[in-house]
């Protein structure tokens, strides 16, 4: 903070103006909730250079679109527009802001105090933008610095708004939705580490209180402060995204995410945001001509960001691919690959994957063919935060097999849909379970009458695991283990998907756990844990095996990897 006469005068005219800030910029969150995302930058902008609170909101609306676009021009401009919020918050900082100093920390005033939580927000947002934008070793140090810096930041702003001495002025709800999204943020991610690293992590002074982080931020969002939205978009993704990766599949999780939605449903009817929540929900539950209407009513909602359309393509896309329309779930593939910058390597595999799905004789739109796409997927690879996404690795990887002069056809849209746990979706639907097993048969007789090649035994237990998983849904539990099994019966065979024996390891697991089997899911968990490495999507089979093994309450420290 710089000193002098002026440095006070405009502290202190911030000081009398800080509510009317959070007012204005409430009502650009308003308009930017109701799909006026023209409108409610134009809102900010006026005063992004002169109040801390119009810097970050304008900021965070950019950089959540170019996190969207992924364009290397949007997330530039949006780092320099966060860097340049950040200078912003600085001025009204305490020039010396050791928060952890009693003293220090009871004699700032109220500007200084939402000073640091906006300052620690975009320290945290640049962090973000410097992973996604560069990927030399120095960037990720930088990167690294910043969030530690916002943490700890956040950290004494807690303790010191829990005290008995802290200044609460009359926008203290913000600043306590601030700390509460920061310090909630924090706890819920670290939360999801597997536990060495973790104790790791809590040792650089980081905390990882997955409980303690979700109370926290549904009290944010659940509150009236700027934060709120924040809060609940995170818990949403938490809900109905993440815990799919990391193993779970949605039980109560999807009752907490309709009982957050429901006030902004009721505010926001609208709301492109919140269509597309609501549409996750329903296919969640496996309604899933509910979730495609809701998605489609997200994409007529507004026309101003495209980029909230890729998101429902997406979900569009495996709903189709669950109802076996593969011309319809193509037909989003092609808008995805044409329209969006995210993946096109994941986007172009898809849309040859259902075009495999179609009768030989039968057209392809726009003349494509399946094995033309699947041989240029390949070129479309490209890296995020230095490294390739393990999903486009592992599409890539699959696509190889199409070199060959006559591949085999394989059902790759079911095996993609695996990947993304798409068979918790269909459980509740017997008549979709029913269709992937009938697919499945099909394939299966089909490679029978095949000639053998390379990828032959490594093709039949691609089949042999999703079978399994049908049967699974079906309740035919022996028959389902027997597939299971005739997996690891070939695993000395297998030559390339050396993800099949971990993953049926889990499978097999989670079915014995359903039947009480306890320690025999414990030892197979184990065995998939320590025996496989260096796999395909690996990561997501770990964190799969850590969420079984905190299910049971096992020992999920034990030789505990780190490479994650």
């Amino acid at each position: 903070m710089s000193n002098g006469k002026d440095a006070n005068a405009a502290q202190n005219s911030s000081q009398m103006t800080l509510k009317e800030c959070l007012d204005e910029c409430m009502e650009a969150l308003d308009l930017f909730l109701n799909n006026h995302f023209s409108e409610s930058l134009e809102r900010l902008r006026p005063r992004v250079n002169e109040s801390m609170y119009h810097a970050l909101i304008y900021a965070t609306v950019l950089e959540m679109q170019a996190m969207m676009t992924f364009q290397h021009d949007d997330i530039t401009n949006a780092g320099i527009t966060m860097k340049s919020a950040q200078e912003v918050c600085q001025r009204f900082r305490r020039k010396s802001s050791a928060l952890a100093n009693k003293s220090v920390g009871d004699s700032l005033n109220e500007v200084q105090l939402h000073a640091e939580v906006c300052y620690a927000e975009c320290q945290l947002q640049r962090a973000a933008l410097t992973f996604l934008q560069d990927e030399n070793m120095v960037s990720f140090i930088k990167g690294g610095i910043k969030v530690r810096n916002s943490y700890l930041i956040y950290k004494e702003l807690h303790a010191l708004i829990k005290s008995h001495n802290c200044l609460k002025g009359a926008s203290h709800v913000h600043l306590e939705g601030g700390v509460s999204f920061g310090i909630g943020a924090f706890n819920l991610t670290l939360s999801l580490f597997p536990p060495r690293i973790l104790k790791v992590l809590e040792f650089a002074g980081f905390s990882g209180d997955k409980d303690y982080g979700l109370s926290l931020l549904h009290d944010g969002a659940t509150g009236v402060n700027l934060r709120s939205m924040l809060s609940a978009m995170l818990l949403l993704c938490y809900y109905t995204f993440l815990t799919f990766i990391l193993g779970r599949t949605g039980e109560g999780e999807v009752e907490e995410a309709e009982r957050l939605l429901k006030p902004f449903r009721l505010r926001y009817p609208r709301g492109a945001i919140f269509l597309f929540f609501a549409g996750r929900t329903e296919e969640i539950k496996g309604n899933i001509d509910e979730a495609v209407a809701l998605f489609e009513d997200g994409c007529k909602a507004q026309q101003a960001w495209k980029q909230f359309h890729h998101m429902c393509y997406w979900e569009l896309m495996w709903c189709f691919t669950y109802k076996r329309a593969w011309k319809m779930a193509y037909f989003y593939a092609d808008l995805l690959s044409q329209e969006s910058r995210w993946s096109k390597a994941m986007y172009v595999y898809m849309k040859a994957a259902y075009l495999s799905m179609l009768p030989d004789d039968e057209d392809r739109p726009f003349g494509e063919n399946e094995v033309q796409l699947f041989r240029q997927v390949p070129t479309f690879k490209q890296k995020i935060a230095g490294k390739s996404p393990p999903t486009e690795k592992f599409a890539i990887r699959k696509a190889r097999r199409y070199k060959a002069a006559c591949p085999h056809k394989l059902p790759v849209p079911v095996l993609m849909m695996y990947m993304w746990n798409g068979f918790s979706m269909i459980s509740k639907r017997p008549e979709l379970t029913e269709g992937m097993l009938h697919t499945l048969v099909e394939a299966e007789s089909t490679l029978v009458e095949s000639l053998e090649n390379e990828f032959s035994v490594d093709d039949r237990c691609v089949i042999h695991l999703l079978k399994g998983l049908c049967l699974k849904n079906q309740g035919l539990l022996q028959a389902a283990e027997e597939s299971f099994r005739k997996v690891f019966s070939s695993e000395k065979k297998i030559r390339y998907d050396h993800y099949l024996v971990p993953n049926t390891l889990v499978e097999l697991s989670l079915l014995y756990i359903d039947q009480g089997r306890r320690e025999e899911a414990i030892r197979l968990l184990h065995k998939a844990k320590h025996n496989y490495k260096e796999y395909s999507m690996e990561s997501r089979t770990q964190f799969r095996i850590h969420a079984a093994l905190a299910k049971l309450k096992a020992n999920t420290s034990e030789e505990e990897d780190t490479h994650l």
